[in-house]
């Protein structure tokens, strides 16, 4: 009995190296910098900017590349820079 390799289709292989070459893998920008992990407080209103919409909504991790455990800390800070009325819950709109 001789086992018989599936081919895979020069079309499928040419798919799957398209799809590779746009994946940009995403890189936490806090575990790498020390400086900015000590950066990361409620108070620092203008870091936390960046990680919300112009809707005032928290951006998921998977816009913002941040690892699971910084973007929990993230969305704490948020919350907290909201509660003491540093940042808006949401905007007006006229």
């Amino acid at each position: 009995m001789s086992r018989n390799k599936l081919k895979i289709s020069s079309r499928l292989l040419k798919k799957k190296v398209r799809k590779q070459a746009f994946l940009n893998p995403k890189h936490c920008r806090f575990c790498n910098s020390v400086e900015l992990e000590l950066a990361l407080d409620y108070k620092n209103v203008n870091l936390l900017r960046n990680f919300i919409t112009e809707r005032s909504k928290i951006l998921p991790s998977r816009v913002s590349g941040n690892c699971s455990f910084h973007q929990r800390a993230i969305a704490t800070e948020i919350k907290t820079a909201r509660a003491i009325a540093l940042i808006p819950f949401c905007t007006l709109q006229a």
